[in-house]
């Protein structure tokens, strides 16, 4: 009897210290009775979410909803930016470059078209059309300096039409200059006729190379020049050239 008693007392400490050690633990006593057969229970899934729904304004922002994730369920919207977001105003941003003498160019035979026409009306006058070609504005320095064929000196040009600014032109637009080839009253002296011209352009500095030279084309009959050749200053305006 007392060994039995001893053994009960004994089983019955062991299993107070094993009850001690799980509560400690966390995990609690675990009954590993007799084997079961294994279950045939599908362990649950989580909720799948629920496939959005878009929608597209006319602006191009597309806004979509759904619910459910896979811890709970929820909703909310999402905004795409366009694609092809409005572009910025390059025109202005252009323009204002554009002005900048630093991204101006010299008006030369290379970027310009240059035309010769006699006039009627200044008598023995004749007109230089010079049209800018480019893509970038050009500035028309000074005076063109011009060289007949024979001739031993370019013509003087004439103070008084020196105007208050660079004559600037922009892509397309064409600036003048006026040609006196002889004295309306015929007082010029050494009268000659020339069938070829070239026009020599002047850069920043008076006298200086503004760079490739143009040959406009004459009349077939060419034009007759004496002592009496004089030239203006290149013109925004053409009326400021005929009116000399």
């Amino acid at each position: 009897m007392r060994i039995r008693r001893t053994r009960h007392l004994l089983a019955l400490t062991a299993l107070t210290a094993l009850a001690l050690t799980a509560c400690e633990n966390g995990t609690g006593v675990q009954d590993e009775g007799a084997s079961q057969p294994a279950s045939s229970t599908t362990k649950p899934t989580a909720a799948q979410p629920t496939p959005a729904t878009d929608a597209t304004t006319d602006a191009g922002t597309t806004t979509g909803t759904g619910t459910g994730t896979t811890t709970g369920t929820g909703s909310g919207t999402s905004t795409t930016p366009a694609k092809n977001p409005p572009a910025a105003a390059a025109g202005a941003t252009k323009a204002a470059d554009d002005t900048d003498p630093a991204n101006r160019v010299t008006c030369n035979g290379s970027n310009t078209k240059v035309t010769a026409q006699t006039l009627t009306r200044p008598l023995n006058h004749m007109l230089l059309t010079v049209t800018n070609t480019g893509s970038k504005m050009c500035d028309l320095y000074y005076y063109p300096a011009l060289k007949f064929d024979g001739a031993q000196s370019v013509p003087p040009v004439d103070e008084d039409t020196q105007p208050q600014a660079v004559t600037t032109l922009a892509p397309g637009e064409s600036g003048y200059a006026g040609v006196r080839l002889s004295a309306a009253d015929g007082s010029g002296e050494g009268g000659t006729t020339s069938k070829n011209l070239t026009v020599y352009f002047q850069g920043r500095n008076p006298g200086s190379d503004g760079g490739a030279s143009a040959k406009p084309s004459l009349p077939a009959g060419g034009v007759y020049y004496d002592s009496s050749l004089t030239v203006t200053y290149w013109q925004q305006s053409m009326q400021d050239v005929l009116s000399w």
